[in-house]
């Protein structure tokens, strides 16, 4: 076996003795008493299971990256960021037994400190580091090595920060065996913290000078990370927007796991697709669409909500508290629905995708022309013409067979 051979084959296995670990911790966190009752949520089952959701996925797509790209860096990002996970959910369970179940047990205030911050370098190299090294596994060039550097430093500052707080360990009731002193820890905050927001924005700034560089299929690669990336603040901001209203409890509670899926399953599965290239440029249609659906729905919102306060106000002194209103919004929704996204995708085409809706206007006036036209030398001008306009190739040539 050559070289190459032997540290292929000893990083797969590596890949594999870490999703392993991965595994095992999950389902040790899995069968320790949960504390149902942590103020912050934590010990919710739902939490719970979205980090599982989290780890698992980070950690299996780290190991099928690992072992068709041994040699990019951003399947060992994900198997780094999947154990983390995993020890924070051991750490998280293992301390509630040690220290309320069954006090006496070894390591209690240990993993209630580890729990503290272990969750941070996994967060923290998403941010600073993958967008750094997405999709090539490597920084731009050897000039932006500094900016990932920076960006680790960046996150272990944060780490710092939770590691060392002074006071009592989230979600326990110990004190942080580890802590600095309050002077010390104001000073470590008031430079992590800006450093950190800094190395955030430097890994953005290295996207943009990637995707400027970039040939066609890199973009379309950078394309689905920077799809999943946008979804983020949108479903973050929507859920603001569900707990800001007044809804239901639980309403509220499964929007927000839903919407929390997306970050966790989304982004991994979005970057293992585009780094194994498979169905890469389906990535446009599925923009497309969640543009379309976007303003579709923020559109007929606003019409349902206008509607019901008009009606309300118009039919009010007629009807009085009925619930006429409602259901004469919902049919002008309904109403509205068909020809209001005819109108929205013609306009996402004309403003987006110029060249294809400028294309398929082109085809679809040919069509209308063949309906008419009789004279086969005027059609060959003519379908001549739009294969040249639409599909642009460098030469182009019709052949037509005689009938015998």
């Amino acid at each position: 076996m050559s070289r190459r051979g032997r540290e292929t084959s000893s990083l797969g296995w590596l890949a594999w003795t870490l999703w392993s670990a991965t595994t095992l911790l999950v389902a040790t966190a899995v069968v320790l008493p949960a504390n149902l009752s942590a103020p912050t949520g934590d010990g919710d089952w739902g939490f719970f299971l979205l980090l599982l959701i989290q780890s698992v996925t980070f950690a299996t797509v780290g190991l099928i990256l690992a072992r068709a790209r041994p040699d990019n860096a951003v399947s060992w990002l994900f198997l780094f960021v999947g154990l983390m996970v995993a020890v924070y959910m051991v750490a998280e369970r293992y301390q509630y037994l040690a220290l309320v179940v069954r006090p006496g047990l070894p390591f209690g205030e240990f993993t209630a400190w580890l729990q503290a911050w272990t969750y941070v370098p996994a967060l923290g190299v998403i941010v600073t580091m993958l967008p750094q090294l997405f999709p090539t596994g490597r920084p731009i060039s050897r000039r932006w090595y500094p900016a990932l550097v920076f960006g680790a430093l960046a996150s272990f500052g944060l780490l710092l920060v939770d590691a060392l707080a002074p006071g009592q360990l989230s979600q326990s009731s110990v004190p942080n065996p580890y802590a600095i002193s309050p002077a010390a820890y104001h000073v470590l905050g008031g430079v992590a913290l800006p450093l950190y927001a800094a190395g955030a924005l430097v890994a953005f700034a290295s996207l943009v000078v990637r995707w400027r560089r970039a040939d066609r299929r890199q973009r379309q690669q950078l394309k689905w990370f920077a799809y999943v990336s946008f979804l983020i603040p949108v479903f973050v901001f929507s859920n603001v927007l569900v707990e800001s209203i007044d809804v239901d409890e639980t309403f509220a509670k499964a929007f927000t796991y839903v919407a929390a899926v997306v970050p966790f399953l989304g982004l991994p599965v979005a970057v293992a697709v585009s780094i194994l290239r498979h169905q890469l440029y389906d990535i446009d249609l599925v923009i497309k669409r969640t543009v379309v659906y976007g303003v579709l729905t923020a559109l007929l919102v606003g019409t349902y909500l206008g509607s019901v306060l008009l009606f309300r106000l118009v039919l009010g002194p007629v009807t009085g508290p009925s619930d006429l209103a409602v259901a004469a919004s919902t049919l002008a929704v309904a109403a509205l629905f068909r020809p209001l996204r005819s109108r929205v995708q013609a306009t996402v085409d004309r403003r987006f995708y110029r060249r294809r809706y400028d294309a398929a206007r082109t085809v679809e006036g040919f069509a209308s022309r063949l309906r008419h036209e009789l004279d086969l030398e005027t059609l060959g001008t003519d379908l001549r013409g739009v294969v040249s306009e639409t599909m642009q190739p460098t030469q182009v040539s019709l052949w037509l067979r005689r009938s015998p």
